[in-house]
């Protein structure tokens, strides 16, 4: 049996100032709570907030696809995780999953693909080598018994 590669991204609580007409929380919300998971996901490959102003570099979200699979309401608490799908020289395919806390049921998810960039000449870069070697480091997690 793999290891489990995902690892946990968010944490938080829905308010009833997230609701939308229909009483549940907004689809903007969602993407906002999944924008957060991004960056401590990136954080955790090393692409920290430092790392990215020191080597100006930044990550470019090209193409996202979400599945909502149930509502969530004001109260419910939330947890996301984070998975590395696949690393290509210049791009991150990654998924997060939000979890009811309290059933543990998955009620959304998406699915990301981000360019490495410089922020100064404004196209793609290769990863460093540092960020591979982390990439690595999550890959042997899903491969290695428990």
């Amino acid at each position: 049996m793999a290891a489990d590669s995902r690892i946990e991204t968010y944490r938080g609580v829905v308010y009833p100032w997230q609701m939308d007409h229909m009483d549940h929380m907004n689809v903007q919300f969602y993407t906002a709570r999944f924008d957060e998971a991004t960056w401590h996901f990136f954080a955790a490959l090393g692409m920290t907030p430092d790392y990215l102003k020191q080597h100006r570099r930044g990550m470019a979200a090209v193409e996202q696809r979400t599945l909502y699979r149930r509502e969530l309401h004001a109260g419910d608490l939330i947890r996301i995780t984070s998975e590395l799908l696949e690393m290509k020289p210049k791009t991150l395919r990654f998924i997060h999953r939000m979890y009811d806390t309290t059933s543990g049921e998955e009620v959304a998810s998406t699915e990301l693909v981000g360019v490495h960039i410089d922020t100064v000449a404004r196209n793609s870069v290769p990863f460093d080598e540092d960020i591979v070697r982390r990439q690595d480091g999550l890959a042997a997690a899903r491969t290695t018994p428990r």
